[in-house]
């Protein structure tokens, strides 16, 4: 929860540098001076590192959000993913339910829904999700599964939030509107995959944020578990986030259409009709407006004119 709410936050992270650890410390800056707000850093996955904090800060909410990113990362290194996703949400958990928190908020992901056809209905949290098609959404899947058997062992109630490609400010380099505003300023070709139709439900974090704090705020019964999708319930084409980003950017991208890559699902699509109901969640910013004020931090960040 930001520290705004009047919460006493912790914020946890290990700064690793599957990119660049600059970004990182540069979002940290942004909570200097915050009484109410302190940093620990340590790697989630260490045995009793979590776990130490959460017994000397008394803390009674969890906002669980740490893992390994990335759907084409995980091709090449998929221990990566067994490591952070997989060992280090069985840690948090496992932290938790010693602490008595009284409720945990952990990301999961819209990837767990597989490769589907775009269609008239939003993916909806009671669809089928056996079949992953990147080891990312399988572990993230398999991180559900071990929450809904932690809260009916132990009591403790959870939520996973499937996120549905957030994207603004202060974003991941790795996701695709990150990499191609860079190389639209700097006139360098971007590699546009699936002929640019593939479709994603593009949304903006100040969006995520509101319905993440409404989601904390309204905890399922002890011993609960449940998954929500938290989204834009917009679906947008990939051309369609470019045609945003050279809105905003003022100059036209050079595009070099390549195919689909292993992993890669075909569209994405939010039903939030449940997240709607329990918080009033109604995400406000369009990709025009969002991807607008991308650029103007990033080239605030970066020191362009």
């Amino acid at each position: 929860m930001p520290p705004a709410c009047g919460e006493r936050v912790i914020g946890v992270d290990n700064l690793n540098d599957y990119y660049d650890p600059a970004l990182k410390q540069g979002r940290l800056r942004t909570f200097e001076g915050l009484e109410n707000f302190r940093f620990e850093r340590l790697d989630i996955a260490t045995p009793g590192a979590l776990a130490r904090v959460l017994a000397e800060s008394g803390a009674d909410r969890v906002v669980h959000l740490a893992a390994q990113a990335g759907v084409r990362y995980s091709i090449d290194n998929p221990f990566a993913y067994g490591q952070s996703n997989l060992i280090g949400h069985l840690a948090v958990i496992e932290a938790c339910r010693h602490a008595g928190i009284a409720h945990l908020v952990y990301a999961s992901s819209s990837s767990v829904y597989g490769d589907r056809p775009l269609e008239g209905a939003g993916f909806n949290e009671d669809d089928p999700t056996v079949s992953p098609v990147s080891l990312y959404a399988a572990t993230k899947r398999s991180c559900e599964l071990m929450s809904q058997s932690y809260a009916a062992l132990f009591g403790f109630p959870q939520t996973g939030l499937r996120f549905f490609t957030v994207y603004g400010p202060w974003g991941r380099p790795d996701m695709a509107y990150f990499g191609f505003t860079q190389k639209i300023l700097a006139g360098q070709p971007i590699e546009v995959f699936g002929e640019g139709k593939l479709a994603r439900d593009f949304t903006y974090i100040d969006d995520i944020v509101d319905g993440l704090i409404g989601a904390l705020d309204h905890p399922p019964a002890p011993g609960g578990h449940r998954v929500l999708n938290i989204g834009n319930s917009r679906p947008e084409t990939v051309l369609a986030m470019i045609e945003a980003l050279e809105s905003a950017l003022g100059k036209e991208a050079i595009m070099v259409m390549k195919p689909r890559p292993p992993g890669d699902v075909s569209a994405t699509y939010a039903d939030v009709g449940k997240l709607h109901a329990l918080t009033g969640y109604a995400p406000k910013v369009a990709i025009g407006d969002g991807m607008a004020r991308f650029v103007d931090w990033y080239r605030a960040f970066h020191g362009f004119a």
